[in-house]
């Protein structure tokens, strides 16, 4: 397979966006007119996820801009679902996933885009800040620190954040994973698939301003056991079971950023991950 050529190096027009929603009638017209305002954005694939509110009308109305794509579940397939059916519209060469809500703010897609861009890496990850959080319990952020040292044993890796919903990457990649999860467990599907192919992960530092279950947040302590049944069996499976036949693209391409990194020294932002041959 031919290897894709780099990136372009300006930050315009380069970003697509999938926003998950269910139920979020109140916040995600101002979500998406708020995503649209990002330089970098090239479109915004809206999945509805079957919302019993206004969630769908109130995502059409912002089709007045023609970036903006709205996708509809008839039946209520949860986010992981939502995911796939918007990765499939995207036509963007690098992809996020953006909450539709304002917990993760937009203005960040920038510094997430720029190591990909530059060449360093084909995802990055953008860590959140829990000190000062107040909406959180303690026992939610001992979950993600539990969740996230279980990925680092599991697959030899140093990651600060797994759970984070900011996860950048070109989108022939996300595709070439394979992804499967139809809920919450798109997340650490999507961390293990990516380290268990021997990509490298770059984080940097991202504003976050959590919501209360009050105000909406879905997450419960269920899904973090979830999370590490998932990773689990991502660790365990075969690489033909996770990706099928192997593709000599990722090789190629994990080469490739490897020697770029040789070639323009160390960088700003630390890359973690595996370094190992993949499927």
């Amino acid at each position: 397979m031919q290897s894709e050529q780099p990136a372009t190096r300006t930050a315009e027009h380069v970003l697509g966006v999938i926003v998950p929603a269910y139920n979020e009638e109140r916040s995600i017209e101002r979500v998406v007119r708020r995503v649209l305002q990002e330089p970098s954005v090239q479109q915004v694939v809206v999945v509805d996820d079957c919302s019993s509110d206004g969630t769908l009308e109130a995502a059409r109305r912002c089709t007045d801009d023609p970036r903006v794509l709205v996708k509809h579940h008839e039946v209520n397939r949860g986010k992981g679902a939502a995911v796939r059916t918007g990765l499939e519209a995207i036509t963007a060469p690098l992809v996020i996933i953006q909450d539709a809500d304002l917990e993760y703010d937009p203005s960040d897609y920038n510094k997430l885009v720029s190591p990909i861009l530059r060449g360093r890496a084909d995802v990055v990850y953008g860590i959140r800040g829990f000190a000062g959080q107040s909406a959180y319990s303690y026992w939610f952020v001992v979950g993600n620190r539990v969740v996230t040292t279980a990925t680092n044993i599991l697959f030899n890796c140093y990651i600060q954040d797994m759970e984070t919903g900011y996860k950048v990457m070109r989108t022939s990649l996300m595709r070439r994973l394979g992804l499967r999860g139809t809920r919450f467990d798109i997340e650490p599907e999507i961390t293990g698939r990516i380290v268990r192919l021997g990509y490298r992960i770059y984080e940097v530092p991202i504003d976050y301003a959590a919501r209360t279950r009050a105000q909406g947040k879905k997450l419960t302590w269920r899904d973090g056991i979830k999370a590490l049944f998932v990773l689990m069996r991502i660790r365990l499976a075969t690489d033909r079971s996770l990706f099928g036949e192997r593709d000599p693209y990722h090789e190629e391409r994990i080469n490739q950023l490897t020697e770029s990194l040789m070639a323009r020294g160390a960088e700003k932002e630390t890359p973690v991950g595996p370094t190992r041959d993949s499927p």
